[in-house]
Protein backbone atom coordinates (compact mmCIF):
# COMPACT_ATOMS: atom_id res chain seq x y z
CA UNK A 1 0.00 0.00 0.00
CA UNK A 2 2.64 2.12 0.55
CA UNK A 3 4.16 2.88 -2.66
CA UNK A 4 0.47 4.15 -4.20
CA UNK A 5 -1.01 6.07 -1.17
CA UNK A 6 -0.20 8.43 1.31
CA UNK A 7 -1.05 8.13 5.19
CA UNK A 8 -2.00 10.95 7.17
CA UNK A 9 -1.95 10.64 10.87
CA UNK A 10 -2.67 12.91 14.32
CA UNK A 11 -4.17 12.32 17.68
CA UNK A 12 -5.51 14.63 20.56
CA UNK A 13 -6.15 14.68 24.00
CA UNK A 14 -7.73 17.24 26.57
CA UNK A 15 -8.61 16.68 30.32
CA UNK A 16 -12.12 18.38 29.48
CA UNK A 17 -13.75 19.15 32.85
CA UNK A 18 -12.39 16.54 35.10
CA UNK A 19 -9.84 17.16 37.37
CA UNK A 20 -7.13 15.10 36.22
CA UNK A 21 -6.49 13.37 32.84
CA UNK A 22 -6.91 9.63 32.81
CA UNK A 23 -6.96 8.58 28.99
CA UNK A 24 -3.71 7.70 26.73
CA UNK A 25 -3.25 8.00 23.21
CA UNK A 26 -0.86 7.08 20.95
CA UNK A 27 0.08 6.47 17.37
CA UNK A 28 3.37 4.31 16.99
CA UNK A 29 5.55 3.82 13.81
CA UNK A 30 6.94 0.48 13.32
CA UNK A 31 11.05 0.51 13.93
CA UNK A 32 11.77 -1.53 10.97
CA UNK A 33 9.00 -1.13 8.44
CA UNK A 34 7.44 1.37 6.54
CA UNK A 35 3.78 2.15 6.30
CA UNK A 36 2.84 0.02 9.87
CA UNK A 37 1.64 1.78 12.57
CA UNK A 38 -0.47 1.13 15.45
CA UNK A 39 -2.60 3.27 17.26
CA UNK A 40 -4.22 2.72 21.30
CA UNK A 41 -6.31 4.99 22.85
CA UNK A 42 -7.40 3.60 26.60
CA UNK A 43 -9.68 5.09 28.80
CA UNK A 44 -8.45 4.66 32.50
CA UNK A 45 -10.92 4.27 35.51
CA UNK A 46 -10.63 3.61 39.15
CA UNK A 47 -9.76 6.62 41.21
CA UNK A 48 -6.66 9.71 40.24
CA UNK A 49 -3.74 6.90 40.45
CA UNK A 50 -5.73 3.92 39.71
CA UNK A 51 -7.01 4.96 36.20
CA UNK A 52 -4.15 6.80 35.25
CA UNK A 53 -2.13 3.18 36.09
CA UNK A 54 -4.42 1.38 34.14
CA UNK A 55 -4.27 3.67 31.02
CA UNK A 56 -0.26 3.77 31.21
CA UNK A 57 0.08 -0.03 31.01
CA UNK A 58 -2.12 -0.05 28.28
CA UNK A 59 -0.15 2.16 26.15
CA UNK A 60 3.61 0.58 27.61
CA UNK A 61 2.43 -2.85 26.65
CA UNK A 62 1.39 -1.90 23.59
CA UNK A 63 4.63 -0.09 22.57
CA UNK A 64 6.58 -3.42 23.88
CA UNK A 65 4.91 -6.04 21.87
CA UNK A 66 4.95 -3.52 18.92
CA UNK A 67 8.30 -3.29 19.37
CA UNK A 68 9.15 -6.68 18.39
CA UNK A 69 6.30 -7.55 15.91
CA UNK A 70 7.30 -8.11 12.47
CA UNK A 71 4.49 -7.74 10.00
CA UNK A 72 5.71 -10.03 7.79
CA UNK A 73 5.78 -13.26 9.68
CA UNK A 74 3.79 -12.28 13.03
CA UNK A 75 -0.06 -12.47 13.22
CA UNK A 76 -1.56 -9.27 13.32
CA UNK A 77 -4.65 -10.47 15.17
CA UNK A 78 -2.59 -11.75 18.00
CA UNK A 79 -0.41 -9.09 18.38
CA UNK A 80 -3.91 -7.54 19.52
CA UNK A 81 -4.66 -10.35 21.16
CA UNK A 82 -1.72 -10.25 23.43
CA UNK A 83 -1.81 -6.48 24.01
CA UNK A 84 -5.52 -6.77 25.71
CA UNK A 85 -4.42 -10.07 27.70
CA UNK A 86 -1.10 -9.00 28.55
CA UNK A 87 -2.02 -5.54 29.82
CA UNK A 88 -5.01 -6.65 31.56
CA UNK A 89 -2.90 -8.82 33.39
CA UNK A 90 -0.88 -6.08 34.98
CA UNK A 91 -3.57 -4.22 35.53
CA UNK A 92 -4.85 -6.37 37.90
CA UNK A 93 -1.65 -7.07 39.78
CA UNK A 94 -1.20 -3.21 40.13
CA UNK A 95 -4.48 -2.78 41.71
CA UNK A 96 -2.86 -3.71 45.35
CA UNK A 97 -1.38 -0.09 45.07
CA UNK A 98 -3.68 1.80 43.45
CA UNK A 99 -6.61 4.48 44.97
CA UNK A 100 -9.43 2.42 43.71
CA UNK A 101 -9.54 -0.44 41.01
CA UNK A 102 -7.85 0.69 38.00
CA UNK A 103 -9.46 -0.83 35.05
CA UNK A 104 -9.22 0.59 31.18
CA UNK A 105 -10.89 0.44 28.12
CA UNK A 106 -8.65 -0.25 25.18
CA UNK A 107 -9.48 0.89 21.06
CA UNK A 108 -6.35 -0.05 19.05
CA UNK A 109 -5.79 -0.68 15.53
CA UNK A 110 -2.89 -1.72 13.50
CA UNK A 111 -1.96 -0.84 10.00
CA UNK A 112 0.63 -3.13 8.20
CA UNK A 113 2.84 -2.33 4.74
CA UNK A 114 -0.03 -4.29 2.36
CA UNK A 115 -2.80 -1.95 2.85
CA UNK A 116 -4.78 -4.97 5.84
CA UNK A 117 -6.02 -3.40 9.05
CA UNK A 118 -6.96 -5.41 12.37
CA UNK A 119 -8.78 -3.81 15.19
CA UNK A 120 -9.59 -4.66 18.75
CA UNK A 121 -11.23 -3.20 21.56
CA UNK A 122 -12.72 -3.53 24.88
CA UNK A 123 -15.05 -1.18 27.24
CA UNK A 124 -16.82 1.51 25.39
CA UNK A 125 -13.90 3.57 23.87
CA UNK A 126 -14.52 2.68 19.75
CA UNK A 127 -13.15 2.63 16.68
CA UNK A 128 -14.99 3.51 13.23
CA UNK A 129 -14.28 2.98 9.65
CA UNK A 130 -15.13 5.37 7.18
CA UNK A 131 -14.97 6.02 3.53
CA UNK A 132 -15.58 8.82 1.40
CA UNK A 133 -17.24 10.82 4.21
CA UNK A 134 -19.72 7.71 4.59
CA UNK A 135 -19.13 5.47 7.95
CA UNK A 136 -18.65 1.60 6.63
CA UNK A 137 -18.82 0.01 10.20
CA UNK A 138 -18.21 0.75 14.14
CA UNK A 139 -17.38 -1.30 17.00
CA UNK A 140 -20.46 -1.94 19.07
CA UNK A 141 -19.22 -1.22 23.17
CA UNK A 142 -18.94 -3.50 25.15
CA UNK A 143 -21.96 -1.71 27.79
CA UNK A 144 -25.19 -2.24 29.63
CA UNK A 145 -26.98 0.62 27.14
CA UNK A 146 -25.49 -1.15 24.23
CA UNK A 147 -26.62 -4.26 24.80
CA UNK A 148 -30.45 -2.78 25.64
CA UNK A 149 -30.13 -1.22 21.77
CA UNK A 150 -28.93 -4.04 20.17
CA UNK A 151 -32.00 -5.98 22.25
CA UNK A 152 -34.13 -3.18 20.62
CA UNK A 153 -35.45 -1.87 24.03
CA UNK A 154 -33.64 1.69 23.06
CA UNK A 155 -32.43 3.53 20.31
CA UNK A 156 -29.21 4.95 19.96
CA UNK A 157 -29.89 7.98 20.70
CA UNK A 158 -31.75 7.49 23.99
CA UNK A 159 -28.56 5.63 25.02
CA UNK A 160 -26.77 8.64 25.14
CA UNK A 161 -28.61 9.90 28.32
CA UNK A 162 -29.51 6.83 29.25
CA UNK A 163 -28.94 6.95 33.43
CA UNK A 164 -26.89 3.58 33.47
CA UNK A 165 -24.71 4.61 29.99
CA UNK A 166 -21.11 4.68 31.87
CA UNK A 167 -21.98 0.79 33.19
CA UNK A 168 -19.14 -1.62 31.10
CA UNK A 169 -20.10 -5.51 30.91
CA UNK A 170 -16.14 -5.73 30.03
CA UNK A 171 -12.92 -3.55 30.14
CA UNK A 172 -9.02 -4.34 31.54
CA UNK A 173 -8.46 -4.92 34.92
CA UNK A 174 -11.55 -6.66 36.05
CA UNK A 175 -12.38 -10.17 37.80
CA UNK A 176 -13.61 -11.62 34.46
CA UNK A 177 -11.58 -11.71 31.47
CA UNK A 178 -11.62 -8.73 29.12
CA UNK A 179 -13.86 -9.40 25.46
CA UNK A 180 -11.20 -9.52 22.91
CA UNK A 181 -13.12 -8.43 19.66
CA UNK A 182 -11.19 -8.38 16.73
CA UNK A 183 -12.27 -6.81 13.37
CA UNK A 184 -10.44 -6.98 9.73
CA UNK A 185 -10.16 -4.96 6.90
CA UNK A 186 -9.06 -6.67 4.05
CA UNK A 187 -7.37 -3.74 2.19
CA UNK A 188 -7.69 0.21 3.19
CA UNK A 189 -8.56 2.18 0.00
CA UNK A 190 -7.82 5.88 -0.87
CA UNK A 191 -10.57 8.06 1.09
CA UNK A 192 -10.89 5.45 4.36
CA UNK A 193 -10.10 6.38 7.64
CA UNK A 194 -10.21 5.12 10.98
CA UNK A 195 -10.66 6.71 13.82
CA UNK A 196 -10.14 4.97 17.69
CA UNK A 197 -11.79 7.36 20.53
CA UNK A 198 -12.63 7.25 24.08
CA UNK A 199 -16.53 8.21 25.11
CA UNK A 200 -15.80 11.67 25.59
CA UNK A 201 -15.67 12.33 21.95
CA UNK A 202 -18.40 10.33 20.33
CA UNK A 203 -20.75 10.59 22.94
CA UNK A 204 -21.45 14.71 21.32
CA UNK A 205 -21.24 13.61 17.89
CA UNK A 206 -23.25 11.55 15.29
CA UNK A 207 -22.00 9.17 12.80
CA UNK A 208 -22.78 11.43 9.67
CA UNK A 209 -20.68 14.69 11.48
CA UNK A 210 -17.75 12.32 12.45
CA UNK A 211 -17.46 11.18 9.02
CA UNK A 212 -17.74 14.88 7.01
CA UNK A 213 -15.51 16.26 9.77
CA UNK A 214 -12.76 13.42 9.09
CA UNK A 215 -13.48 14.16 5.13
CA UNK A 216 -13.13 17.83 5.39
CA UNK A 217 -10.15 18.72 7.50
CA UNK A 218 -7.40 16.73 7.89
CA UNK A 219 -6.41 14.93 10.48
CA UNK A 220 -4.88 17.22 12.79
CA UNK A 221 -7.33 19.81 11.92
CA UNK A 222 -10.06 17.05 12.75
CA UNK A 223 -8.81 16.47 15.71
CA UNK A 224 -8.68 19.85 16.96
CA UNK A 225 -12.22 20.67 15.85
CA UNK A 226 -13.57 17.36 17.65
CA UNK A 227 -12.04 18.29 20.63
CA UNK A 228 -13.22 21.90 20.57
CA UNK A 229 -16.13 20.71 19.38
CA UNK A 230 -17.04 18.18 22.40
CA UNK A 231 -15.92 20.78 24.80
CA UNK A 232 -19.02 23.50 23.59
CA UNK A 233 -21.36 20.63 23.72
CA UNK A 234 -20.27 19.56 27.06
CA UNK A 235 -21.27 22.45 28.37
CA UNK A 236 -18.67 21.78 31.89
CA UNK A 237 -19.42 18.46 32.19
CA UNK A 238 -17.45 17.06 29.88
CA UNK A 239 -15.25 13.74 30.25
CA UNK A 240 -11.41 13.18 29.41
CA UNK A 241 -11.19 13.31 25.12
CA UNK A 242 -8.75 10.91 23.44
CA UNK A 243 -8.57 10.35 19.65
CA UNK A 244 -6.53 8.67 16.81
CA UNK A 245 -7.34 9.22 13.15
CA UNK A 246 -5.49 7.97 9.88
CA UNK A 247 -6.04 8.66 6.75
CA UNK A 248 -5.46 7.25 3.36
CA UNK A 249 -5.12 9.52 0.64
CA UNK A 250 -4.22 8.95 -2.97
CA UNK A 251 -0.26 10.39 -4.19
CA UNK A 252 -0.21 13.53 -5.54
Amino acid sequence: MSKGFRIHASTGIHRGDRDYQQDQVCLLHHPRQTGCLLAVVADGMGGRSGGRKASDQVMLTARQLFERFDPETDDSGALLRQIVEESHLVIKLTAVSAEQEPHSTIAAFLINPGGDSHWVHAGDSRIYHFRHGKLLFRTMDHSYVQTLVNQGEISEEEALDHPHSNILMGCLGTDNDPPVDIHVVDRLQPGDAIMACSDGVWHYFTPDELASTIAMLTPREACEFLIQKARTRAKGMGDNLSLAIVRVDPLG
